[in-house]
């Protein structure tokens, strides 16, 4: 469905900041802000972010730059 752009490290703290904001919702100031954590999850769960699309960005290694860095070697 869509592109994997998010790499390991990335979707790790995108699922740590997403659920610390989470839980502001129903610990310390209780705001409703907090809910805006659900972004960052869901780009954890789903290891696609869609602004990095526009801006050309992907922190996921493929195999083609896998294959770059081989015959660099």
């Amino acid at each position: 469905m869509f592109c994997r752009n998010v790499g390991t490290v990335d979707r790790v703290l995108r699922a740590v900041v997403g659920l610390g904001l989470i839980s502001l919702v129903f610990v310390g100031p209780q705001a409703a802000w907090g809910w805006i954590g659900i972004v960052p999850l869901l780009t954890a769960v789903f290891g696609h972010c869609p602004a990095y699309g526009p801006l050309g960005l992907s922190t996921c290694k493929t195999q083609a730059t896998l294959n770059q860095k081989d015959t660099m070697t």
